[in-house]
């Protein structure tokens, strides 16, 4: 009898790969039954991987990176295996931080990223993200600090699960959120709040959630590992395809997990956003799965998130750069999904943020062109070198 293969999740939309990966019968093609949990938090999901509950787990891109620099107080070791979704985050206010805030453009991250730090020299603003080493938290933490940054104590970073954002707004425990979909389109959905920015506005290609296991799993058990790969891959691919974006929301809205109608699940998919009092706003490239690379996991997008952590936490920021180099498995990636890929990239790292306009690149078969990946403030981050 197959053993099932037990991934834990969280219920949000850029899970699609792993719902499509299995009800499509992707995962059966490569040999593989999946089995999905869900998982009520991301401490619990790191749990459940940490544990031996799950093989494999939908991860935080930062997470992996955070638990190889010692922070957050949780033994063990992970690493991704590869980049699950790209983009797919949301930033939203409350009505009475809106009104505080005065006009702002949606997608404008300059003039929110202002806005906000206004806003918070007259009184703290509480923004919810879903865990501390999250994306979520890197982008906010990234806005704020080329906009300003603020003093102490004017902006206040709280844990909210996903699940939980629209009900902590709505209740005055948090003035604004980043979260990802549909969470922010719920909070706007239920009239607690108004999208502001697309996390794309700050970062244009951000690693958003990788697949991620315990180190070493993947080299012991390489077929195992390659089967669920390559049909994630394959899950990618068929997502990127826009005909297929409609069933993809059936798919993830009868899965259970979400709780969600169809409705609400499609905008994210399509990035068709419900931003608030200001109509649908058209985000082109809202949450990518395939298209550009976006399952490739750069060496240099693990060396930022630890360059970002260590500036934070006081680390060396060399040797953080270094870990997290290590923990974003470009190598593994290139051995087990093999030719399945269209293309992949001739290197394993690059200077992030350094795209503006799509950009083909020195790849294996030559036909690649990477998306844009700038940062909104037009800088860029060039790994320190290292191993």
């Amino acid at each position: 009898m197959r053993r099932p293969l037990r991934i834990a999740h969280l219920p949000l939309v850029d899970a699609a790969p792993l719902v499509v990966a299995r009800d499509l019968g992707l995962a059966e093609a490569e040999g593989l039954t999946l089995e999905l949990v869900a998982a009520p938090s991301w401490s619990a999901l790191r749990d459940m991987l940490g544990t031996g509950q799950a093989e494999a787990a939908q991860m935080l891109s930062p997470m992996p990176v955070a638990m190889a620099l010692g922070l957050g107080g949780v033994p063990g070791a992970v690493e991704a295996l590869q980049v699950l979704s790209v983009n797919g985050d949301v930033i939203g206010v409350s009505p009475a931080l809106a009104a505080r805030m005065g006009p702002v453009r949606f997608g404008d991250a300059g003039g929110a990223g202002a806005a906000l730090l206004a806003a918070a020299r007259r009184a703290p603003v509480r923004i919810g993200v879903p865990f501390p080493f999250s994306m979520h938290a890197e982008l906010v933490h990234y806005l704020l600090e080329r906009c300003g940054p603020p003093a102490p104590g004017e902006i206040v970073i709280r844990t909210v699960p996903p699940p939980l954002m629209a009900d902590a707004l709505g209740a005055g425990e948090v003035d604004a959120f980043c979260v990802g979909e549909p969470w922010g389109s719920d909070a706007v959905e239920r009239g607690a709040g108004a999208l502001i920015l697309p996390g794309r506005a700050i970062w244009a290609f951000s690693p958003e959630k990788v697949l991620a296991a315990r180190t070493g799993w993947a080299e012991a058990q390489p077929a195992r590992a390659s089967a669920l790969m390559r049909a994630l891959h394959r899950a990618a691919r068929w997502l990127s395809a826009p005909a297929n974006l409609p069933l993809a929301a059936e798919m993830m809205a009868r899965d259970g997990a979400l709780g969600l109608s169809v409705e609400m699940v499609e905008p994210a998919l399509t990035g068709r956003l419900r931003a608030g009092s200001s109509g649908e706003a058209h985000v082109p490239g809202f949450l990518e799965f395939h298209a550009g690379a976006a399952a490739f996991p750069w060496r240099s997008q693990g060396a930022w998130i630890a360059d970002r952590l260590a500036r934070r936490h006081g680390l060396d920021r060399k040797a953080a750069q270094a870990a997290g180099r290590r923990v974003f498995r470009s190598d593994l990636y290139r051995r087990l999904v093999g030719d399945l890929a269209a293309d992949m990239p001739g290197a394993s790292s690059k200077v992030e943020g350094a795209l503006a306009v799509p950009t083909a690149v020195a790849s294996r078969r030559g036909m690649l062109t990477l998306r844009p990946d700038a940062f909104f403030d037009g800088r860029v981050f060039e790994p320190l070198p290292g191993e």
